[in-house]
This record gives C-alpha cells, structure tokens and sequence, in this order.
C-alpha cells in the first residue's frame, strides 16, 4: 500500500510552514524526483543549501568515509575534519578564526555574542547592534530581535532588547542611529528573504569607513550570501568590503547542516569558556562542510554561479519585457527574485511545480530562485521557459 505522506506529516508533525504539495525522494545535481517519479529542476536547493548540487558524490563519499571512521567527539579534543575546514575557510577569506556550530541562527547568535563580549572588553560596556529593515538573520529570540520585519516579532513579546532596525541602504540613517552603547552593525551584503535586495553603490563601503571612524565591529550575515552564491566565494567579495566577523551556514554543508561565525584576530574577544557547542564543529559535518568547500573551490563554482546569473538575469528580464505582471527583477549571482504588480506568487509557484520548476514564495507578490551553483545553461533555460509558462498561465 503506498503511503500517504501529505497525511502522515498532518498526523505528526507541528504546522510551522505552508508546504508546497510535493513529496521529494531523489536528488541529482539540479534536478529532484517526487514520490509519484515526477522529475523537476530544483530553483530553491534546499533554501540555498545545495551549492554543490544534489547528491554531490564528493561529499557523499566524504560522509560515508566519516561516518565509518569517526562521527563525534566533544571539542575537549582535536580532530582533523574540524581544523582541516577551518584551514580553508580562512586561507581563502580575509578573516583569521572561526567558529562552527550546527545552523545559521546559531552562527548569528553566536557572532552577536562576540560583538557583545568585545564591546564589554574593548567599548565601555557597548552591546547594541545595528540591524536593517527587512533583514532576516534567523529564528532564536536574540535573531528575532536582530531581524528588521515586525511580523516575525509580534507574537513573541517580550523580545530581548539591545537592537535598532534602520532602512536598508539608507547611510544617513544608519549614522544617527549609533550611540555610545553601540558595538556593531550588522548586515547582509544582500537581504535575501527580505526581497533579495541589493544595496545601493557605495552603501557597504561607507559603512565600513564609518565603523572604522566609530571603533564600531561591522557583521557580515553571509547565511545565504556565502559560499558563491552571489558569484564570489563569499558575499563581501562582490563589494570589495571586508567585515570584522563574518557569518555561514546554508551552503556551507552541502546538505549537511552547519554554521560558522568567523572573525578577524582583532575582533576575537572571547577567552576558554565564553562560548562553546557539544556538537558544533563535529568531524561529520565538518568532514562534509570541507568535501563541500573544496568542491566549491576546486570546481570553481563562484564564477559558474557569476555566468549562469548573468544568463538568468538576462532571461529573467525578457520575461519582464514580455509580462505586463512582471513587476521588477532583482538579483545578482545565482539569487533572484520575481516581483509581481500584484498577489500572483502562490499561483505562479503552483504553476511552476506543474511545469516541474521548483521555486520558492517569497511573498504573496514575489518568487525566488536560487538553483544550485552546478547549473547549466540547458538548465537555466530550461527554467526561465517553464517560469514563463507558468507566469502566462496566471491570466
């Protein structure tokens, strides 16, 4: 008898999200397998996770290895998975140290931490941060707070203090919002959940000055910005900004869930016993986490991400052309959104998932699509045809 898995997840498991209608089982490079063998090209990979494409045999084969040699130990003790990831993590970034932990909004718990533990060392008592309108930095009560959109706020009063929300992009603003009881400010290079907002030319390099002029830390949350998603290895390559703490996870693993806040020496304020995780950093997703990184690397994955975006975004700007409900295109590497003139989005999505395109609903009014790095040309077209069915077939 075939299961039903639509009923069995509405029998066990708690409703925190509006799933899309499709049970998958399979994954190879772009393209995923529902349970019916429907095949599809996968545009949300996992919410940004699957850089290195499905089923990556690099990082399968260095999941099994692992798995069979050693899968945790606590880090009262070393192991070379761990140190071999923070090895390439930093030679290839402008950061010096690095921390891991199991998710990204442990990653930006964590970094806000270091902020505040440098700010009692170094800054008079400093702890607040500076966060954007619209930014989305993770699910935690401390992220809750850090991230710029009411609606993830209301229904969880009272939330902890120590953040200012300004507008994204707006200099001026983030300026007068400092004070003397302010650490950091703490950004995505591009707001990706918020609408895949780029920021305006020169916003991220005058606001790095700025921190300089303050003594203020400047975060980086590269969750979904990172590990070439935006057509450089990390985010703030593509602005030519480097942060004083940097944050990872998502595409960091591959598939395998681990986060990362790294730091540059000056900013490393913790001493033994500030801060810690009994499973951050363990030697299997760590043994992933590199296999993933290398691939990355060794593949060159941030340009294809660059070539392929490009392609997309040209495509992506026809359909504009051709599509009265085609609102505005945003977007830069392989990380895009479709923005509607009106509330079409749950309509296209559904259309798109007839069509086999996977995407994801951003908004009411917008999709997002973030396929793979591995993507083909092939592929991208083959996409861009599909959404464009998919839009047309809305009215």
């Amino acid at each position: 008898m075939t299961t039903d898995w639509k009923d069995v997840e509405s029998k066990y498991y708690m409703f925190v999200v509006r799933r899309q209608p499709v049970v998958i089982v399979k994954g190879d490079g772009t393209k995923v397998w529902d349970v019916d063998g429907k095949e599809y090209l996968d545009f949300t990979s996992g919410w940004a996770v699957n850089n290195a494409g499905h089923a990556n045999e690099a990082i399968a084969d260095a999941i099994s290895e692992q798995a069979r040699t050693l899968l945790q130990t606590s880090n009262q003790f070393y192991t070379v998975p761990q140190l071999q990831l923070a090895e390439i993590l930093v030679e290839n970034s402008a950061l010096d140290k690095v921390f891991f932990c199991n998710s990204g909004a442990e990653a930006n718990e964590g970094a806000m931490k270091l902020a505040r533990r440098y700010g009692a060392r170094n800054k008079n008592g400093a702890f607040e941060i500076v966060t954007a309108l619209n930014s989305f930095h993770g699910r935690t009560m401390a992220n809750v707070s850090a991230t710029g959109q009411p609606h993830y706020q209301e229904l969880f009063q009272p939330i902890p203090p120590g953040y200012k929300h300004v507008s994204f992009g707006d200099f001026e603003e983030l300026k007068g919002s400092v004070s003397e009881d302010t650490v950091a400010v703490m950004l995505e290079p591009v707001q990706a959940e918020g609408g895949v907002n780029i920021p305006p030319e020169g916003y991220l390099e005058n606001v790095r000055e700025f921190c300089d002029q303050e003594g203020l830390l400047l975060i980086f949350d590269e969750v979904q910005t990172g590990m070439g998603r935006l057509g450089t290895l990390f985010g703030y390559e593509s602005f030519g900004v480097e942060p004083d703490i940097m944050t990872l996870a998502k595409g960091l693993g591959g598939g395998v869930p681990i986060g990362a806040f790294m730091a540059k020496d000056e900013a490393c304020a913790f001493e033994p016993g500030d801060h810690g995780s009994t499973f951050g950093g363990n030697a299997l997703t760590c043994a992933a986490g590199y296999a993933s990184t290398k691939y990355i690397i060794d593949n060159d994955l941030s340009q294809n991400s660059a070539e392929m975006g490009e392609r997309m975004g040209e495509a992506l700007n026809t359909i504009m052309a051709n599509n009265s409900s085609v609102a505005e295109i945003r977007g830069m590497g392989l990380l895009w959104a479709v923005l509607f003139n009106s509330d079409i989005g749950p309509d296209v999505v559904a259309n798109c998932n007839n069509e086999g395109l996977l995407t994801n609903p951003l908004r009411p009014n917008a999709v997002r699509l973030m396929p793979p790095l591995t993507v083909s040309a092939e592929e991208i077209d083959q996409a861009m045809e599909r959404l464009e069915t998919a839009i047309k077939a809305v009215g």
